[in-house]
């Protein structure tokens, strides 16, 4: 038979201090009933157990919510996450393990909170890999004062998290710098700097783009009228050394024309010098 309860909606809404002392009033379940509702829920599929397994543990998917809130996001949004990975533990657990509903669904409702956090904490993500993820919620409780680490601590975080110290130096520097607006705000300092001013993408300019194409094909017509004047052995070594798409090295055109590659490279050199004095002309 399952508890009487009061309908609490699953996302705390506006009111979050009414949300929280409505799930701290739904008694808590003793370890026979817990038991009682997993074993219906793991072997009949009832759903109606799996709420009510949901609901008595809705208070504590509060008390670790508080325990992020350093990380200066909403608390309700946080407890939102929090019960959504209190769920995916109700439907994955398993009562023949022998293990209490609120130790095996701490890991899932922490992954969900992480995840938001990192999705949110900040504009450009500064955590991807699972070191950098130990790393970042674990370097600021490890950290005894607001000053940067001395190397002893930085050794000693690094050691008790298993990372490197330079990884410990890169995410405490991460943790330390802020988001900047790429555009300044009507409502920001006239004299502020935004990056948009110095962070232009001159690739993107079409006059740069139509410039820049013109005088490429400028180039390559002066090139083409150049080689016109060159003899025909100089022109293909030219050719052959740097306007090919396989470039020919000097002992292939030495056999090609039964000299030595000295004789080539003394070829080359005076064709390109002609080349030269015809483009400067």
């Amino acid at each position: 038979m399952t508890h009487n309860m009061m309908p609490i909606p699953m996302v705390p809404g506006g009111n979050l201090a009414a949300y929280t002392q409505a799930v701290s009033a739904i008694p808590v379940l003793t370890i026979e009933r817990e038991r009682e509702l997993a074993e219906d829920l793991y072997y009949n599929g009832n759903v109606s157990a799996a709420r009510d397994l949901v609901m008595a543990h809705l208070r504590f998917v509060v008390h670790i919510a508080k325990s992020y809130m350093g990380y200066g996001l909403p608390l309700a949004d946080l407890v939102q996450e929090g019960n959504v990975g209190l769920m995916k533990a109700v439907k994955r657990y398993n009562p023949e393990k022998g293990v209490r509903l609120v130790s095996f669904a701490v890991h899932w409702i922490k992954a969900e909170m992480h995840e938001f956090i990192l999705r949110n904490w900040r504009i450009v993500k500064i955590a991807t890999t699972k070191s950098q993820r130990k790393l970042f919620f674990n370097l600021r409780s490890a950290k005894k004062r607001l000053a940067w680490l001395t190397n002893d601590e930085a050794h000693a975080v690094a050691l008790d998290l298993g990372v490197a110290v330079n990884e410990v130096r890169q995410m405490e520097g991460r943790l330390a710098a802020s988001d900047m607006n790429f555009d300044v705000g009507v409502d920001d300092d006239d004299d502020a700097v935004a990056p948009i001013h110095y962070l232009e993408d001159r690739r993107a300019d079409p006059a740069l783009q139509l410039e820049e194409s013109d005088w490429e094909e400028n180039s390559n017509q002066h090139l083409e009228l150049a080689l016109e004047k060159l003899d025909g052995r100089s022109r293909d070594i030219l050719a052959s050394r740097w306007l090919g798409e396989s470039k020919a090295t000097l002992h292939d055109l030495a056999d090609r024309y039964g000299v030595s590659a000295e004789r080539i490279r003394q070829l080359e050199k005076n064709a390109m010098n002609k080349v030269k004095a015809i483009l400067e002309a």
